[in-house]
Formats: structure tokens, sequence, C-alpha cells
């Protein structure tokens, strides 16, 4: 990714806390980044680092103490459509089809019904569900469940979305294969992706920075950029000097390390 690309995302200074009991907890500590428009990052880091909640900062769910976030230059201080997150869980409504769970990120834009149908038909039809537009969450798979719930995010249009474990939920299969799909689309689309994984392998097939968080409080110990073109082999030595860096980082032991952790 080119970094002369416009900055998107400018990330200064970065507190946050919480209360817990008699005491307050630092989940953030000093989080300072920027994102250029196109790139993916990913926030790779173990349970309780502030992946998640950093996420939501940044999409304005939640407020920092102190510090600032800036999307296109301007101050984040609340959700917007620009700005739109994904949770691995789909949030589909299981009484709406697949179309009419697509066109509901188009209900509040100002458009005829039959552009806005006509838009949700080109994602559907983007994210591989072309048919399918008249069945409900049920008669889908996971993996098909999750393409409506990104065909969904990109019909709004969004110049930023946030992904929190996309695909932790499904099988290796259907893993690979969305993660494929995603870089297809992201290739046409060219939005700017930021998720939060567990998984290295996803980090590295998929990102053009890695952003390694270490906990108490959360911070970024370690920025990695991946110099490989996409897509990517994940038996090929380059793949693997990458594994080899953040196995380091996390002080695994390349012999008996997984290919997830989920610590």
């Amino acid at each position: 990714m080119n970094s002369q690309n416009p900055q998107m995302i400018q990330v200064e200074k970065l507190y946050k806390s919480f209360p817990n009991k008699k005491q307050t907890v630092e989940v953030l500590g000093d989080i300072s980044f920027t994102i250029h428009q196109g790139e993916i990052i990913s926030l790779l880091g173990e349970s309780g680092c502030g992946k998640s909640t950093l996420l939501n900062i940044i999409a304005g769910f939640e407020k920092a103490d102190s510090g600032s976030v800036l999307l296109d230059g301007k101050p984040v201080e609340k959700p917007t459509r620009k700005c739109i997150m994904l949770f691995q869980n789909y949030g589909l409504l299981p009484w709406r089809s697949v179309l009419k769970n697509v066109e509901l990120g188009l209900e509040e834009v100002k458009l005829p019904a039959a552009e806005k149908k006509e838009k949700a038909l080109h994602y559907i039809q983007l994210v591989g569900l072309e048919g399918k537009e008249n069945l409900f969450p049920h008669e889908l798979s996971g993996g098909m469940q999750q393409r409506v719930g990104i065909a969904r995010a990109l019909a709004m249009e969004p110049e930023l979305i946030l992904m929190d474990e996309p695909f932790a939920a499904l099988d290796t299969f259907n893993r690979y294969h969305l993660q494929n799909e995603l870089l297809r689309i992201q290739e046409q689309e060219k939005t700017t992706m930021m998720l939060v994984t567990h998984d290295i392998d996803e980090a590295i097939y998929l990102s053009d920075r890695i952003f390694i968080m270490h906990p108490n409080p959360g911070r970024i110990h370690k920025e990695l950029k991946i110099a490989l073109s996409k897509p990517r082999d994940r038996s090929h030595s380059d793949f693997q000097y990458y594994r080899s860096i953040i196995f380091k980082e996390f002080h695994f032991n390349r012999a008996d390390a997984p290919l997830e952790f989920n610590i």
C-alpha cells in the first residue's frame, strides 16, 4: 500500500480506562497511528489488550478519556455512515430476506425504492449471493450470512469498515474462502478496512500492516508492514518469515506454535 495515499484515520495519544469495583483499570495507553486510504490494517494481540475497545472508539461507540480520533480530518464524536462496524455475529434480522437485510442499511438514504433495490442487488451479486435474494438467514450457512453482512456494509458506501473478528465463527475452509472474497471486494471497491483478529495467518494474509498490541494497558508494541503482493501463498517462505516474527513477538516456539491463538 502506497503511504502517499491520503490519510483517512489519525489516532493521537489515545487513553481509555474503565471503572472496576473500587479502582480504575487503564485499558488503552498512549495509542497513536495513521491509516491511509485503501489500506487493510489488522489489530493482533491477546485477549484483554483493548483491541475491540480501540475499534469502538474509532467507530464512535465509545469515548476516549483523552486523545483524538480524526476521520478525514474531522473528530469522531459519534457513529456515522462513513464508518461501519461489522461483527462476527452477522447482525442479520431473521425475519428479513437477504435483499431486505441489505436494504436495511439504505433506509435512511434519500433514494427511490427502485434505486435502493438496484443498489442492494449489486452488492448481493458482488459478494456472490446472486439468486439467493429471497432466502432468509436461517436458510443460509454461516459464511453466506457473513457475506450478507458485508454486502449490507458495502451498500452504505462507507469510507472505512471496521471488523471485529469477522470470520472467527467459521470453519477453516469457509474462513479461507471469505478471506479471498474480502480481498477481491476490497480491490474492486478500494474501501479502507481495519480488523481485530486472533488468527496470525489471517492477519498476514489480509493486511498491508499489522499493529501488534500488548496489554496492561493496551498499546501498540510493534507495527509490522507486510511487503508481499496479494493474493498471498500461505506456504511460501516469505509468509513463514512474517509468522516467525510474530511468534517471536509473543514468545511462541515455532515448532509447537498454533496457527491461531486465543489467549
